[in-house]
């Protein structure tokens, strides 16, 4: 069996009537009612979304065999997995999250950098997450001119470094000289 694929995390109980708040990681939010049962990482338990509708930034969904708030309650922050054969294919240039984290990175005269390690998005695109093998992790911008190849076939991905990251100043800084700062 292929690793399963985080698609979505239970959220706060919605109302009396055992709803809960469903974060969905995928493309079109309701798809998560169209995977069939959906398991804990370990697959020691399975739920099965009954009903879902959109809200504002999550869906409200129902799961079969909890029907008080209290049941809903107790699911707050488990994440919900399929199989990776589940997902439907990627086309050329798109990629699940799933398949990056583990490749190695190197740089374009493949030299190693390290390990994606993960891929993250705070709203203003996808930050890829490198850890080389010593120091600090690298968040770098998942563009095309950064990423510019994700090998799959080779388990690698070329990340071309930026000159410098916007806001860094690489001279160090001095005091001024005389009056105020």
């Amino acid at each position: 069996m292929t690793t399963p694929i985080c698609v979505a995390r239970i959220g706060a109980a919605h109302g009396v009537r055992g709803a809960v708040r469903l974060w969905a990681f995928t493309e079109d939010p309701l798809a998560v009612t169209r995977y069939g049962p959906l398991t804990t990482k370990d697959g020691a338990r399975q739920f099965e979304v009954t009903h879902a509708r959109e809200a504002k930034d999550h869906l409200v969904a129902t799961l079969k065999g909890i029907a008080t708030r209290e049941d809903a309650e107790r699911l707050n922050g488990i994440e919900l997995y399929i199989a990776r054969e589940k997902l439907p294919d990627t086309v050329d240039d798109e990629y699940y999250h799933a398949d990056l984290i583990g490749l190695a990175a190197v740089n374009a005269a493949n030299e190693p950098l390290g390990r994606v390690i993960a891929i993250h998005n705070f709203g203003a695109g996808d930050i890829i997450e490198i850890a080389p093998p010593q120091g600090s992790t690298m968040l770098l911008p998942f563009t095309n001119a950064v990423v510019p190849t994700v090998d799959l076939a080779n388990g690698r991905v070329v990340i071309e470094l930026p000159a410098e990251i916007d806001g860094d100043d690489p001279s160090p800084s001095r005091p001024r000289e005389g009056g105020d700062p």
